[in-house]
């Protein structure tokens, strides 16, 4: 088994970055298979609870109030359509649901109907998870009382490029609602964007801030920023085409992620829709081990239920079962 590090070194990943890419596929996937079934796939479904309206000023979101997306702002969706859209994603094949609100944080108002969510989906044999924003202590521990598997709060880049993206909070911020979640006692989900103008020693350095965490997030998804024609980073990068990460760059991104974190999940989220099947079946082979399926991504667009299971079929995988991520976070805590 690898060993499990939290004390790895900004030079020591920029050094696995620049490997060989056959010599850096070869590690990671020896990495993967020493810790994870190489043909499984977890499947997530994504939903947006509550739309659009956010305060935060995020470059790269069209859910953004500063931005001008033309995403309307929505309420909280009732809890009963939630159940119900869950139910669709369970008999689509999902292990784990996942729901989004576009908060900067939730009031204490609101945390009675996601209480009541989580409680829901839990009982229908669904992993849960939610991103919901900042969370005070107190919100973390009632989210762990209703039984949330998972918190989602990316860090989306490096400590130095943050600032770049987002000035409405920052990475201590962000920092501060992992270590709540974590003192709750719900598995962490964080990762971040690539692909937003940002070089690769700032995705050097979003790897190692997760990498360097206490405990390694179980969940780590990176994502391609999907560029929105009235955000920051949507306008910019229509003006400057070539900042856009390349797919090479990509897979070595998911490859770092996976032998720094060798027991995290690492999914392939946004910006799956617009890549090849064979740069997915590169980044499968770099040890991403989840993905989310579907039509949407909150507001984005997603790769289609048919178009995932024909790809998994054309490359001999499978859905993971349902115990298996609960599976790698006992092994997590075994190590420690």
């Amino acid at each position: 088994m690898t060993e499990i590090r939290n004390d790895w070194t900004r030079d020591e990943i920029a050094e696995i970055f620049a490997l060989p890419f056959t010599d850096l596929l070869f590690r990671a996937a020896t990495v993967h298979r020493a810790h994870h079934r190489a043909d499984e796939v977890q499947l997530c479904t994504l939903l947006s609870i509550k739309t659009g309206g956010c305060p935060e000023d995020c470059g790269y979101c069209s859910q953004s109030a500063s931005a001008d997306s033309g995403v309307k702002a929505t309420k909280l969706m009732g809890v009963q359509e939630v159940l119900q859209r869950a139910a669709q994603a369970k008999d689509a094949g999902s292990q784990r649901f996942c729901m989004g609100a576009a908060w900067r944080n939730p009031k204490d108002r609101d945390m009675p109907a996601i209480v009541e969510i989580v409680k829901g989906v839990r009982a229908m044999g669904l992993e849960t998870c939610m991103t919901l924003g900042m969370l005070t202590p107190a919100q973390a521990d009632m989210l762990a009382e209703a039984g949330l598997d998972y918190y989602n709060h990316n860090i989306d880049s490096s400590p130095e490029y943050y600032e770049r993206v987002i000035s409405t909070r920052s990475m201590g911020d962000r920092l501060d609602t992992l270590g709540h979640v974590r003192a709750a006692g719900i598995n962490v989900c964080s990762g971040g964007i690539v692909g937003m103008g940002e070089t690769r020693e700032d995705r050097v350095g979003f790897i190692h801030t997760l990498a360097t965490l206490p405990r390694h997030p179980e969940s780590v998804p990176v994502n391609a920023l999907v560029p929105v024609k009235g955000t920051v980073l949507g306008d910019m990068l229509a003006d400057t085409p070539l900042a856009k990460i390349d797919d090479i760059e990509f897979v070595r991104t998911v490859a770092t992620a996976r032998i720094t974190m060798p027991m995290s999940m690492v999914r392939l989220s946004a910006g799956r829709e617009s890549m090849s099947e064979a740069t997915q079946a590169l980044c499968f082979l770099a040890g991403a081990n989840s993905i989310f399926t579907g039509d949407k991504l909150l507001t984005a667009p997603n790769a289609g239920d048919d178009e995932d299971a024909a790809l998994l079929a054309r490359l001999g995988m499978r859905a993971m079962e349902g115990d298996e991520p609960m599976l790698a976070c006992a092994r997590a805590e075994a190590a420690e």
